[in-house]
């Protein structure tokens, strides 16, 4: 599991790198998508959680970490959640999905495809719920 975390931090802060995100928060970056992947692999390890479940607690942490880095640093929050939410988006999934269809399994490919769109729906809740929350808990001192 460790190493999975770590893989995340890397990967977030390279996937920072490519969205064009200043030097100065690739370590903030990898922390929120480190975080993020390290609770999702937590809850399915740990609790009784499904995935969409474990991506949903997930997708919150990552967009908290993201709003309150956004105000300690004095920054948009979209630095911080649009590479940190990287290791969530179920990209094997829609790749399993598209593979099984021309392999000419359906049954699979409809299972799959499910899974990745409950992934997807449960990361825009999570997004959207959080966002809800007024900005003002967010402020903090430096």
């Amino acid at each position: 599991m460790i190493g999975q975390v770590i893989a995340a931090f890397f990967g977030t802060i390279a996937f920072s790198v490519l969205f064009g995100v200043s030097r100065q928060y690739y370590a903030y970056c990898g922390l929120v998508g480190g975080a993020g992947w390290w609770l999702y692999l937590a809850l399915g390890a740990y609790t009784q959680c499904t995935a969409t479940e474990a991506t949903l607690f997930a997708t919150f942490l990552v967009v908290l970490l993201s709003r309150f880095l956004a105000v300690w640093e004095k920054c948009p929050v979209t630095v911080f959640l649009t590479s940190g939410i990287f290791p969530l988006v179920p990209g094997a999934g829609i790749y399993w999905t598209a593979y099984y269809l021309v392999t000419d399994r359906p049954g699979e490919a409809a299972d799959n495809g499910f899974a990745a769109v409950k992934a997807a729906f449960a990361i825009v809740l999570g997004i959207v719920l959080v966002f809800e929350v007024p900005d003002k808990v967010f402020k903090v001192r430096k």
